[in-house]
């Protein structure tokens, strides 16, 4: 496999934010609509992964209004060909550390043990505190949806991101 080369989401990439979604059968997906808007409004605070052109994953986040020193993550994705391969581990440590950020959130559902890995292993390498408390239960959805458990993991230690070799080699911080 070539190496994974990541960008900024654009407008026209929210259809392949939406499929990729959509072919995990794990992810809550959205209306393609919310894709778009987050493709527009959310850009700086995302990332698509490429592998030789071709879209192999994304994170979806935002900056918290009430804590901006924080990282919502919202969705990562995977594509069926590229997993089992790190991906998902290396775009989150890219994107936090583009961001700049003290801290990530996410929720996760108890049952999702992809999810749970990779944001427990994110706190690891990061040599951050990882708590996590339930946040939207059963009873505040209208569907019966799953507890949604809330990860926050912070405060992310210091040089994290000299922890990603090729991040510090760009001179991002």
């Amino acid at each position: 496999m070539s190496e994974a080369t990541f960008r900024q989401p654009a407008v026209s990439d929210g259809q392949t934010l939406w499929q990729m979604a959509t072919d995990s059968q794990v992810l809550d997906v959205n209306t393609s609509y919310a894709y778009l808007l987050w493709c527009r409004d959310f850009a700086k605070t995302s990332l698509i992964a490429e592998i030789d052109g071709t879209p192999a994953g994304f994170v979806t986040g935002y900056l918290r209004p009430d804590e901006p020193e924080i990282l919502m993550v919202w969705q990562v994705a995977v594509g069926a060909g590229f997993q089992q391969r790190g991906l998902a581990a290396t775009m989150l440590d890219e994107l936090a550390a583009r961001c700049c950020v003290q801290g990530v959130e996410t929720t996760v559902t108890e049952d999702n043990a992809p999810s749970n890995r990779l944001f427990t292993r994110f706190a690891e390498r990061h040599g951050a505190e990882l708590t996590r408390t339930a946040l939207f239960t059963p009873e505040l959805y209208p569907d019966g949806h799953d507890t949604e458990y809330l990860y926050r993991i912070g405060p992310l230690g210091p040089g994290a991101a000299a922890r990603v070799p090729e991040l510090a080699a760009a001179g991002i911080r």
